[in-house]
């Protein structure tokens, strides 16, 4: 295993994992409300450094994740959040929309240098028996005041909801300057065109490089427009997926999760550490190295997410 995790390091490149959901039970142990082994969060995270990962940005969902969110961060500096309310939990504004508002803006005053955008914010019709329409798109908007009043940037999710998300996104943009990424894309090139012609990221996982068609969009999407990300414990890239002949890297794992070990990656739940396997497919359908756009992704991820630290870097060498 120590061999497999070292690979990216033994690259002397650095990558920034910019959606990973590690407060999900699965991290403690727990699948489908049973508990199978010992919460294990701290072997992912060793993995994940230890693999070549800089940098991981928890994503949020829900103002409840807040609180188990910045338990996890609060003590290492390269973990970092965002702060918001996925379209599906929307319905969470209902009872006490300014209660719930204000709920979100104190968790972002209290952690401000933790948390680098808000969201996981957008729209997702795929799963409109969560949460309707109309109370995705008002409540969508109203996160945008989030990003002006903190002068943050966006982390987005759309869903079978482009038109509506483009529409909602572009009227708001004069008070949007920091812009943002819209993670786990698999829409079309022209989508992710129009995307990035109003100055938003395309953010790529596993569930963006499923289909022969998700392929040849990642293909054609510049580089200097792409950040990579694993949405853990979700998005592995699976054997099925077309994606898969791209993959070097093959992590072992546990199939039945009560034979867990610390050292165990755990059969179906993906892991910081497997954002490699989503280099190495990117790297096969745009005939580069890994290395090369390890590079270019942690460039831009930088430019959007932490540009001070970027910033700094940059006269460090200019000295």
């Amino acid at each position: 295993m120590r061999r497999i995790v070292s690979n990216l390091a033994s690259k002397m490149v650095q990558i920034i994992d910019i959606g990973a959901n590690l407060t999900d039970p699965m991290y403690q142990g727990i699948y489908g409300g049973s508990t199978k082994h010992q919460p294990d969060l701290s072997n992912v995270l060793d993995r994940g450094w230890t693999g070549g990962l800089d940098k991981i940005i928890v994503t949020v969902g829900t103002l409840t994740d807040c609180e188990p969110t910045f338990e996890i961060v609060k003590n290492d500096a390269r973990l970092y959040a965002t702060v918001g309310c996925h379209p599906t939990r929307c319905g969470e504004f209902i009872p006490d929309p300014e209660s719930y508002f204000t709920g979100l803006c104190r968790q972002i005053e209290e952690h401000r240098d933790k948390v680098v955008a808000i969201g996981e914010c957008g729209l997702d019709y795929d799963r409109l028996h969560f949460c309707e329409k109309d109370i995705q798109k008002q409540y969508f908007e109203k996160q945008l005041d989030l990003a002006e009043k903190y002068d943050l940037p966006l982390f987005l999710h759309c869903r079978n909801a482009h038109d509506d998300f483009v529409e909602i996104l572009f009227r708001n943009l004069p008070r949007l300057p920091r812009r943002g990424v819209v993670h786990s894309f698999d829409g079309t090139l022209a989508a992710a065109e129009t995307l990035i012609a109003n100055g938003f990221y395309i953010g790529l996982n596993g569930c963006s490089l499923k289909t022969e068609e998700n392929l040849a969009v990642a293909a054609s999407v510049s580089d200097e427009w792409i950040m990579v990300e694993t949405d853990s414990p979700w998005c592995e890239i699976r054997p099925s997926h077309a994606g898969s002949k791209h993959v070097r890297t093959k992590f072992p794992a546990v199939k039945k999760k009560e034979k867990w070990e610390p050292t165990s990656l755990i059969a179906g739940r993906c892991e910081p550490v497997m954002i490699l396997q989503v280099l190495e497919v990117l790297a096969g359908v745009k005939g580069k190295t890994v290395s090369e756009l390890a590079a270019r992704y942690y460039s831009n991820t930088m430019k959007m997410f932490f540009p001070k630290e970027q910033a700094a870097c940059r006269e460090d060498e200019d000295k």
